[in-house]
């Protein structure tokens, strides 16, 4: 599809991060895996994922948070262009300060590294039992495996606290959590 292309082009242009290939094909094959249909993300940027989502199936529906002006407004740009008005919903706002009613099979995090454990908790409520968290970035560039490589204190402290939500997943009993190496590092928690 020519509108994910030129997505992509955009994304590498004007430095906005979207996942990469690796990584997008991933979930993608994971939703059609699990028939997943209700879907929130934490932080569209231009609207590259959850549009890459819901072309997957008719059925899917996703409702999506995006806190920055400019790329809210490009993310209602081209989610008009793929004619998904139906099926994407798109938020603008602080995911912190959002309310989301509903209830969502699957929730997708690749929002503020350093604010996933404040993500994963203020969200958690709406997902169902057995619905997913997928989590993106937890190797963050390789850094959190080779912190002896981070040279400058802002980075540290956002690997830290990378490496903190890991633990924390890890500790998590009420979910079963699976990490996987595909594009950036990302993680599945399945909700018991």
């Amino acid at each position: 599809m020519e509108l994910i292309e030129e997505m992509e082009d955009y994304a590498k242009t004007y430095n906005v991060p979207i996942m990469q290939p690796e990584g997008i094909a991933f979930l993608c094959a994971f939703i059609q895996q699990h028939h997943l249909t209700n879907i929130l993300e934490i932080g569209s940027a231009i609207g590259y994922s959850a549009i890459r989502m819901a072309l997957l199936d008719e059925q899917i529906h996703v409702v999506t948070i995006e806190r920055d002006k400019e790329r809210y407004q490009k993310a209602v740009e081209n989610v008009r262009k793929a004619h998904l008005e139906e099926r994407i919903t798109l938020l603008y706002g602080d995911a912190l300060e959002t309310t989301v009613e509903g209830s969502f099979d699957m929730l997708f995090i690749d929002a503020a590294k350093a604010q996933y454990i404040k993500f994963f908790e203020r969200y958690e409520k709406n997902l169902i039992k057995d619905g997913y968290i997928i989590t993106d970035n937890l190797k963050f560039h390789g850094y959190v495996e080779h912190q002896e490589r981070i040279k400058n204190r802002n980075l540290r402290q956002l690997v830290t606290k990378i490496s903190r939500f890991v633990e924390y997943l890890k500790k998590r009993e009420d979910y079963d959590t699976t990490f996987y190496d595909f594009g950036d590092g990302v993680g599945i928690s399945r909700k018991k």
